[in-house]
Parts: C-alpha cells; structure tokens; sequence
C-alpha cells in the first residue's frame, strides 16, 4: 500500500486566514503581508523543511511577531559613534518626538495665522542660522551628495562675489564656464565605491584637478583659472589622511583668488560639525569655515550634526538663493520628517552623538566593570572612533568587555540584537554608544548569548578560570573600521 503523501495535509489558504489570531492581525498588517507569510509556510512545508503539522503554529507566530518593517533596530555596541551600516547618527528623543508629530497634517508650507501658503523649512532654516551666527542664509535638501550637486550645477560661474563684468567672464564669445578646479588630494571617494568626482561630472561640469595627493599650493589653482572656470571647490578629506610632507591651500587664501576672478567658492566639509568641538581639534566646521571666506558650505545632517539624513547648505544670502531657486532643487527637496528632526535635533538640549562623543570614560569605566560583573568576560582598553567619514584616526580613549569572537553571531542574532565588534579573533563590547538605560538589556543579551553556545555565562571566557573581571589595561585595542562595517 502506497503511503499518502503528507504534503497533501497542508492546511489551506482558506483555513489558516480564518484562524483568530490572523484575524487579529489585520489590525496591523496589509492582507497582502498576511498572505505573503501564510504562503512562505506553505512552500516550507512542501520543500519538505518544515513538518506538516507545524505549518499552523509558523503562521500563528509570524503574524503574531511580524513587524510592518522590516528594519531590525539594534544595540551598536562596536565603540564606533556614527556607524554607516547602523544607520548613521540615532536621533534624539526631541527629533523622535517632532517626528511622531510631524508624521500627520502639519503647517508645513501654510502659514496659519493667514491661512496662506508659506515657504517650506522656515523652522529648520530659523534653528540653522541660530546654531551657525556666521551664515546668513540655509537650505535643507535630501543628502550630503544632493547638496554639492546642486551647489556646483547653480552657482556655475556665478557666485556670490561673482561680478557679470568681470575680465575675460563676459560678453560675445565668452567660453561657458564648466570647469570646477579642486584639488587631486581631495578627489574622495566614500562608502559603497561612490566618488565626489563621478557625482559632479554628471552635471556635465569638467574637473580641472590641480596640485598632487600630497601638496597643493595656491598657485596651482590661480594657474589653472581660465574662461571656462566655473568655481572653487574645496573638499574636507573626512574620512582619510594623509600625513607627512603635506601642503594645501587654505579658504582665506582661496577667498582672496575667488574674489580676484570673480568666482564662487564652496567648501564641502562633509561631517557636519557646526562649530568647533574641543574634543576633535582638527575638524572643520561650518562656522568658521564661513568666517574664511566660503560662498557656501555643504555638510550631512546625519553625522556630527547628529540629525536624520539630509544634505545642509549654508552661507551667503546670494549664493543660498541662487541654489533654491535652481530646478533641481525641487527634485531634491526634503520631506517634512526630515525638516521636523533637523530642527528639533538643534534646537534640543543634545542628542546621542554628541553624549557618546563626550562621554567620560571614567563613567564609561564604571558601567563595563559592572557588566563584566554581571556576566562574566575580560575588560580590555579600546579606543573608539567618530566613524561615517569624520575625524579620521582620531582615538576616543575607552573601555570594552572581551568575549570569545563566537558570541559575535548569537548576540546578532538575539533579542535584542547587539552589533559588537569582531577583532583579531575576539568579539569586543563597547558600551560608548549603548544608552544606560538599555545596560541591563545588554547583559540579558549576553546570558542568552552563552546560553546558545552551551555554556554557563561569558566565563566560557577561553579558559580564564570563571566569571570575573581580567583587567588588560595594557592591551589597547584600535577600532579602525570607522562605521562602514563591523
């Protein structure tokens, strides 16, 4: 007798629609997800990797758990602040809040005492102009790479200090200005094998590169300056350096040439580091970037700034004005979120980027002592880092708790999940950007970490004898994976 194929008991479609706890669930979920998730069941069962009989309890619990994105969020617990693959800079309480509010009707382009309409961004440009003194004017479009597009693509032979009668830029056969002359030291290329070069060039401009990787003087670019000059571009190698025998050409000096020729000078800083920070001496920011002389400055909402994604121009009153009435930058205008978390991110009190940047490592000290207490594992120097293209190689002196590299996977893989990072064969936990509040989460983390490794808590710990504190303080572990990975 031939027995039945079991596949042949898999529950129906009709079936598993009608059971209570997917009834329930459509106060959540599209039918369309619901049945997305009931055929995904359905198709294990038939592959033959999921028991017949466990098809109805599958379903039951993806409805059940199934979130409506599938955006997983994390503990980043790798020491690096603005970690591209986590999503750049958390927002504040502040930003998460004017979003919540900002996600229904809002007074977004109207101005209701009038019942007109009103420009778009007028609160986020107003906290832009506060939290910089030296720019006299702001737009806010979608990203870092939007906002330089649109710079070079409008300001185009015409910036501010840009005079129609100037020598050699005027008049009946005058060359169309297309050249942007920049530096060959500061061409950058940034994550995923994007490059500022291939960027620009698609707004049919010419790169005129000056000067060599190390040195670059003035007079490279005054030489290069023609007819068909059509700005001055100086970008913030963010997420490089290089040392030794270097040379570049400053803003002021570049405002003096910008000035002599009559062109627009835009810098491209890239971290978004409003004004100087004592903690990282060497990064430009926009405020005295504009004191030097710059026509307009572009950096990224969601780095230093510590905001949502967005791309900020400031600067000159001309220059910003030229810029937002350029087509373009409706195409690349930014949604009322954005503007919403843009705005309440500087005027609130401070958000996590600049607490995990300021941090004290006496206090952070204290709190991966007490989670090596709790769980067991080795506490170990380890130096973290801005991350997502900002202040390269600068160390944030720290602390990390040292476990076997083979909790790096259970505790991504938890919940909730913790992203630590892996190096030279040890997984290391850095609290810097973990909140207090989510410490005792952490440690739960751990536990259920070692748990599915089969042992009894981190003190699986490579034969270190049992739970407790092994103090390195010698070992200084280097955290040189600035956010694009882990």
């Amino acid at each position: 007798m031939v027995e039945a194929d079991p596949r042949r008991s898999i529950p129906r479609t009709d079936h598993l629609l009608a059971l209570p706890e997917v009834a329930a669930a459509r106060d959540r979920l599209g039918e369309a997800t619901i049945r997305a998730l009931i055929a995904d069941a359905q198709d294990s069962a038939r592959s033959g990797k999921l028991p017949v009989a466990e098809v109805t309890p599958t379903v039951i619990a993806a409805v059940t758990t199934r979130s409506t994105s599938s955006l997983t969020p994390v503990l980043n617990a790798t020491g690096i602040i603005v970690h591209t693959n986590l999503g750049r800079a958390p927002l504040s309480p502040a930003a998460q809040q004017a979003v919540s509010d900002a996600a229904g009707y809002v007074d977004v382009e109207m101005d209701l005492e009038s019942g007109k309409r009103s420009k778009r961004g007028v609160g986020a440009k107003a906290a832009l102009l506060r939290a910089c003194p030296a720019a006299e004017d702001a737009l806010v479009v979608n990203n870092g790479a939007a906002a330089l597009l649109l710079a070079v693509t409008a300001l185009r032979g015409s910036g501010d200090a840009a005079d129609s009668t100037s020598p050699g830029r005027s008049g009946p056969g005058t060359t169309v200005p297309d050249e942007i002359v920049v530096s060959r030291g500061e061409l950058v290329e940034i994550g995923a094998g994007f490059r500022l070069p291939d960027l620009m060039v698609t707004t049919g401009a010419r790169l005129r590169e000056v000067g060599t990787t190390n040195r670059t003087h003035l007079a490279d670019y005054a030489a290069a300056i023609g007819p068909a000059t059509a700005s001055l571009l100086k970008v913030h190698t963010s997420n490089f350096r290089v040392d030794g025998f270097t040379a570049e050409a400053s803003l002021p000096e570049l405002r003096g040439l910008a000035d002599e020729h009559g062109l627009p000078l835009i810098a491209d800083l890239g971290s978004g580091l409003l004004t100087p920070d004592p903690v990282l001496p060497n990064e430009p920011d926009i405020d005295t970037a504009l004191r030097d002389g710059a026509d307009v400055v572009i950096v990224s909402g969601d780095k230093l700034l510590g905001g949502p994604q967005a791309g900020l121009i400031l600067g000159r009153t001309g220059a910003v004005e030229r810029i937002a009435r350029h087509p373009l930058a409706r195409a690349m205008r930014t949604d009322k979120l954005t503007l919403a978390a843009i705005e309440a991110t500087i005027a609130g009190a401070s958000n996590p980027v600049h607490d995990a940047l300021h941090l004290d490592p006496v206090d952070l000290r204290r709190r991966t002592d007490r989670l090596a207490e709790a769980v067991g594992g080795t506490v170990v120097v380890h130096e973290g880092r801005v991350g997502g293209g900002g202040a390269p190689g600068v160390p944030l002196p720290g602390w990390a708790l040292e476990l076997p590299e083979e909790f790096a996977e259970p505790l991504r893989l938890g919940d909730p999940a913790v992203v630590a990072r892996v190096h030279q064969g040890v997984c290391l936990v850095d609290l810097r950007c973990v909140p207090e509040t989510s410490d005792d989460a952490l440690a739960d983390a751990i536990r259920a970490a070692a748990d599915r490794l089969g042992g009894t808590g981190a003190a699986a710990d490579r034969g270190q004898g049992g739970p407790g504190i092994t103090e390195t303080a010698t070992q200084t572990v280097t955290n040189d994976r600035l956010g694009e990975g882990t």
